[in-house]
């Protein structure tokens, strides 16, 4: 089976249908995948590209963001690097109100057992050790 890393404009351009010759593009891709004919391989950084994206010039909540990546994120075919990091990471960003990046690093931070050192305050709504820099 061959495993591809797809972009970010392949999956943006899936969820948002947008320009459409390249959203059906996309979509057979995805089929192929889920057909197992395919690997799609996903890294945080590609998630993190799709999430600014849509929520800069998509207009997406944070909320709606979660709930449309989840499901592609997570669909046969698909293999999503550090899967649940990210999958926290956005039920962090839909609930607490915080970037993307931000859940993300702290899930890192969460699971190692350390801190996140940062002048963003958002942090503190993240449940996690936090230390700004004196």
């Amino acid at each position: 089976m061959t495993n591809l890393w797809v972009d970010a404009n392949v999956l943006l351009r899936l969820i948002t249908n947008d320009p459409l010759d390249l959203a059906a593009r996309s979509t057979r891709l995805v089929q192929r995948a889920e057909q197992g004919d395919i690997s799609l391989k996903v890294s945080p950084l590609v998630v993190a590209e799709i999430v600014w994206v849509l929520n800069s010039f998509y207009k997406y909540s944070r909320t709606q963001i979660a709930e449309v990546l989840i499901p592609l994120l997570t669909s046969e075919g698909l293999i999503l690097e550090n899967s649940e990091l990210v999958i926290a990471a956005f039920e962090q960003i839909a609930t607490v109100n915080v970037d993307f990046a931000d859940a993300y690093l702290a899930e890192i931070a969460r699971q190692q057992g350390e801190s996140v050192v940062s002048f963003d305050r958002d942090f503190r709504r993240l449940n996690i050790s936090w230390v700004e820099p004196e």
